[in-house]
This record gives C-alpha cells, structure tokens and sequence, in this order.
C-alpha cells in the first residue's frame, strides 16, 4: 500500500486526473470547513507517495469562485502533505509569453473580493508573512522538471489572480497589463495564502492558454481555446510535476520559511483561544498555542 503523501499535486481546467498514479486509491476527507472539492487520490509517481486533487471537481463543477479552498488545503495538510504542486491555466499578459509556455511566477496580486482566504478570525488571530508568497525550494523543482520535458519555461514572473469566472474586459486586461504582471488567473493567490497559513510549501505551474483579451492581434479568450492548448501541453505537464515529485522526495528535509510559517503569527493568547476554535484549526495550532 502506498505510503503517506508528502507531496500533493492540485489540478486546474483541463488537469483532472494524474496520468501514471498507480495503487491509487479514493479518499474522502471530511474537514471542519466542509467537503473538498472532490474525493482525493492517493497513489505513487514512480515509487513517490502523492495525494491529488482535482481543483474544480472531476467533470469540472465548480466556479473559480465556488472552490472550498479551505477544505482543499486542509484535507491535504490532514494526510500528511508538506509541498503542494499546482497546475492551472493562466492568459498572457506580455507579448514574449506565449500560448502553450509555462511560466513559474513567485509573484501575485490578489484582486478577488468574495472568498475566503483565511483559516483564522472567528476566536483566533494570525497573520503569515507573504511577501514570498511561493516555495523557492519547489519552483525550483518544478523549473527544472519543465526544462527536462522541453516546456518553453518563463521562470519568475507576478500572477494577478481576478475574482471570475467571467474573463476580463478589455479595460482591464489592458489596466493589469499596464501594472508589468505577467500572468492571469482566477485560483492560485487564494491557494498560496491558505497554503502558507497550514505551513505547506506552495508552487504555481501556470499553464498558458491564451493572450487574455489586450492583444490586437489575437483572438479574445474563450474556453475552447483554453481547453485546446491545455489538452495540447497536457502530457508535459505531467511530466514536469511527475519529475519535479521525483525531485522533492530526493530532498524531504524542508529547510525553507513555509515550514514554520505560523511561528510569532498567532497573535491572541492562547488562553484567550476557546475550546471550539481549538478544535477546528488544533492540525494548526497544537504545534504553537499550547493551552
């Protein structure tokens, strides 16, 4: 049976399973902010322990916007996950990013407005440092597992991650390009916040789909555009996140800063902590507020 995953690969639009995961199995995780946003699959990449998550459900179900982020990032933490890879499609926002690249950012900009993107309030206060918002150690990972499978690879760059799940007006489009970001999507700022407060290293593999809606010279995006180039860059991409599990399981020691995250972030008492909130975040708190 395979053995605890360290490693958990989270799939976008066009990513829902994981191409060579073998003794999978099904899990269900019940979590205290509801279900995730499908069954996760435990199995092994060449030998290599991983739990997938398909971001939007199987069948592609949920709104960028519906997502229970929470539940996603709690129910990985919860198996025994320590470095999340994520996969997901993203429009180009400059010229020399093209169509069927994959860029790596270290960057976001968080213009979502109607989600949670916190495990803390409601009796309990934290605030992470996130001025590097992404795992050096693990986009290092992924960077070098892209150049191994012959991805055109971008490596740095800003994620502006947009509320949706409508695509942007031109204005817009061409108001994000005006502020030098180079990539845009609709998930992964909120995944790299959570992913930071449960103390799990977080890297983006973003998967260009199209020039978003500023290049006169293109056609504006639409989702079969999306869905073709995903399909298209489908094989690499798993290729790169297979190789990059290979390449952290090599190296399981975390020596990087998401490993203690939460240390000097909790700011209230833990006297001042009840017993309820104890309960629903103790995978979070127990290493650090001791009652």
């Amino acid at each position: 049976m395979t053995s605890s995953p360290r490693i958990g690969v989270i799939g976008g639009s066009g990513l829902y399973g994981m191409d060579g995961l073998t003794d999978a199995r099904e899990v269900a995780v019940d979590t205290p902010f509801g279900a995730p946003s499908d069954a996760l699959v435990v199995g092994a990449l060449d030998g290599v322990a991983v739990a997938f998550l398909a971001r939007h459900g199987r069948g592609h179900r949920l709104l960028p916007g519906d997502i229970n982020y929470r539940a996603n990032v709690y129910a990985l933490k919860s198996l025994g996950v320590e470095r999340v890879l994520s996969a997901s499609a993203v429009g180009s926002m400059k010229e020399s990013i093209r169509p069927r690249d994959v860029v790596l950012p270290d960057q976001f900009i968080d213009r979502t407005h109607a989600r949670v993107s916190t495990f803390f309030g409601g009796g309990v206060a934290a605030h992470v440092a996130f001025a590097e918002p992404v795992c050096p150690v693990t986009r290092r990972a992924l960077a070098e597992a892209a150049r191994e499978a012959g991805v055109t690879v971008h490596d740095g760059g800003t994620y502006l991650c947009m509320e949706g799940p409508a695509f942007s007006t031109r204005a817009e489009s061409l108001l994000h390009r005006s502020w030098g970001v180079d990539v845009i999507g609709m998930t992964n700022a909120t995944e790299a916040k959570l992913a930071r407060e449960a103390e799990l290293c977080y890297a983006t593999l973003a998967l260009v789909t199209d020039y978003d809606c500023w290049h006169a010279g293109e056609e504006a995006v639409h989702v079969e555009a999306v869905v073709e180039n995903l399909e298209a860059n489908a094989a690499k991409a798993a290729a790169t996140i297979r190789a990059a599990a290979r390449a952290l399981a090599e190296t399981p020691e975390r020596t990087c800063a998401c490993a203690t995250a939460l240390s000097g972030a909790i700011i209230s008492s833990p006297a001042a902590i009840g017993a309820d909130v104890r309960a629903r975040l103790g995978l979070l708190l127990d290493k650090y507020a001791a009652r």
